[in-house]
């Protein structure tokens, strides 16, 4: 399975805009500056985290964006769905009915065994999206991250927290 950049972009947004403030916001420009992405792309994934509930969008020359519930209250899967919808990886097209030995469909009473392991797999992994709160990531970040790469995170977010 291969996710799009803009859920590695949406969750270390939504990880950062969890470190400010409740009543405060930082704006998409910034956000694409910190993570060093183009501001365009990153707008995209920003609304669609918006329009999900995820992040709140603060119009106004002091606007930008803030989370919209608490971060404990957002998983990563809230994420993930918000930024690639929420349909399976794998789609059974159910290729087992062509060639030379199908069999009329009545005679497939069971989902194939491939189509099984593909939806086991999937909830499991949406099962452990599911379990990860943007507040453990942040403490994760706070506990693992460089201490050198934390104070000057800080400082930054100092500066452009509106």
């Amino acid at each position: 399975m291969k996710l799009s950049e803009g859920i590695e972009w949406g969750l270390h947004c939504a990880t950062l805009v969890a470190l400010v403030p409740p009543d405060a916001t930082l704006s998409a420009s910034r956000l694409a500056e910190y993570h060093g992405v183009p501001a365009p792309y990153l707008a995209k994934h920003l609304q669609a985290l918006s329009r999900a509930g995820i992040l709140e969008s603060v119009p106004g020359p002091a606007g930008g964006y803030r989370l919209a519930r608490p971060a404990a209250d957002v998983t990563v899967l809230d994420v993930v769905e918000a930024i690639d919808g929420s349909a399976p990886a794998f789609t059974c097209t159910e290729i087992r009915r062509r060639g030379p030995a199908a069999v009329p469909a009545r005679e497939y009473r069971l989902p194939c065994a491939i189509h099984a392991a593909m939806d086991r797999a999937d909830a499991a992994w949406r099962a452990e999206l599911r379990s990860t709160t943007l507040a453990d990531l942040v403490q994760q970040v706070l506990t693992d991250a460089s201490p050198n790469a934390l104070t000057k995170g800080a400082a930054w977010l100092q500066e452009v927290v509106r």
